[in-house]
């Protein structure tokens, strides 16, 4: 049997060269505690995925929509008037409920309503158990794009966005950051040629080179160790498919263009952090992106949540303000709205791309949530959704859905997927687990 150590590299031979390739943690590394070392729409134009989440939830009187109902008939809440002129593209979701048991405030519905499984505990530590819908949806629709998704948010923090147990996709806090590693180096506009780099071939080649190592590496750990080898040569193999993107052609897409460089930083104002501004460039950067084809999912997570963040007008932090903020809460109102208007300006500017008789919109489906409900009792019932765009006319718009019997908040989750090609049976796990989507939101 092999000798193994955390210094052990997959070794073979590239071009008449040895190549080597480190190996991720093992569990044989750590001691016995493991804590130390020891498809496209009918019109031709791809589908696109987005989520918007926001940390610290609403306040349910203020955000259901009086109206029940499907269709025109219902009007906007309070809460949700920020939405106003995208009325017509959206779809609210109100009534559902996570299938999770609530074992941390807060993290365990970010788990619930964007994995649809618990939050998984590991000793002081905890994680996802199963990836976010995020990834779900970009494992099927991100494959042919130079970038199987990006990530980012206003605010820094690392996001929710998850492979799998463990396997953290950490959003990007700096707009000037993303727009270099979206349009920087490595970016081609549509219809022009490539400027090819004769290093890509052999640097894709590395993974094969080394197969016959890693076969036989695989036979000598147990299951869990296999599995972390397996998710650490994914990403190696991703990044190798996303280098030969580049040496690629991109297709012409008239709606393409490369938006101007966002300012380098955006520094507090009078300890208020410029989210609204910030937001802003984001949400144009990812358009374009998107119209670049660059990328089909992306990630915005405004806020995180228990963020004590200073937003305009309010005398504290947000999360202080959902527990002690005395009466009908007019300053958390007031950030929830706040943040409605941040989600508006995200589907303002994929209205604003034009894609054939369309718009970019109107080829999305973005899933905007938050963790909880009411801050206050991290409650897990009424949860917040809302869905924007159509998915290129597979998701009805215009309509306020309201669960009387307080459905599995999964069921959507699981709509979406399958809205944008994903070909899902089911969807979560445990509490969480659905293999029925709802009806009521399907074209």
């Amino acid at each position: 049997m092999r000798n193994l150590s955390r210094r052990t590299v997959l070794r073979g031979l590239l071009g008449g060269s040895a190549v080597a390739i480190g190996l991720p943690a093992l569990e044989r590394f750590c001691n016995d505690s493991g804590t130390a070392w020891a498809e496209a729409g009918s019109d031709g134009f791809p589908k696109r995925f987005g989520l918007f989440f926001w940390g610290n939830g609403m306040l349910p009187d203020r955000w259901v929509p009086k109206a029940h109902g499907i269709g025109t008939a219902w009007q906007l809440s309070d809460q949700l008037a920020p939405l106003a002129k995208h009325k017509s593209r959206i779809a609210v979701v109100t009534g559902t409920r996570l299938g999770i048991p609530n074992s941390q405030p807060h993290g365990a519905g970010a788990a619930g309503i964007l994995s649809g499984r618990p939050l998984l505990h590991q000793g002081g530590d905890t994680t996802f158990a199963g990836p976010s819908i995020d990834q779900i949806v970009a494992e099927v629709i991100g494959k042919d794009t130079r970038f199987r998704s990006l990530e980012f948010g206003a605010a820094a923090g690392n996001g929710y966005s998850f492979n799998g147990p463990n396997s953290h996709n950490p959003a990007e806090s700096n707009p000037f950051a993303l727009f270099e590693r979206v349009f920087g180096a490595g970016f081609t506009m549509p219809g022009e040629k490539p400027k090819f780099d004769p290093t890509l071939g052999l640097r894709r080649s590395v993974l094969d080179a080394v197969s016959a190592d890693l076969k036989g590496l695989r036979g000598q750990v147990g299951a869990a160790d296999a599995k972390r080898l397996d998710q650490h040569f994914e990403g190696v193999r991703q990044l190798e498919q996303r280098l030969a993107k580049l040496e690629l052609a991109p297709p012409k897409l008239d709606a393409c263009k490369v938006p101007k460089a966002p300012d380098k930083a955006y520094p507090d104002v009078e300890g208020r952090p410029q989210l609204g501004k910030k937001n802003q460039v984001f949400c144009e950067l990812v358009a374009y992106a998107l119209a670049c084809d660059q990328t089909r999912v992306f990630s915005n997570f405004l806020t995180m949540p228990v963020n004590n963040l200073l937003f305009q007008g309010a005398t504290t932090g947000h999360h202080e303000l959902t527990h002690n903020e005395p009466g009908e809460q007019k300053e958390v109102h007031a950030i929830t709205v706040q943040c409605i208007e941040m989600f508006a300006a995200q589907l303002d500017a994929l209205a604003q791309v034009q894609e054939g008789a369309g718009t970019l919109l109107d080829h999305c489906a973005v899933m905007g949530c938050s963790e909880v409900s009411l801050g206050k009792t991290h409650s897990l019932e009424e949860m917040p959704l809302i869905i924007g765009g159509s998915a290129g006319g597979k998701l009805k718009n215009d309509l306020h859905y309201r669960s009387e019997g307080g459905e599995n908040t999964s069921k959507a989750l699981l709509t979406l997927c399958r809205a944008v090609g994903c070909d899902l049976a089911e969807f979560g796990a445990e509490g969480g687990k659905v293999s029925d989507g709802l009806g009521a939101l399907e074209a």
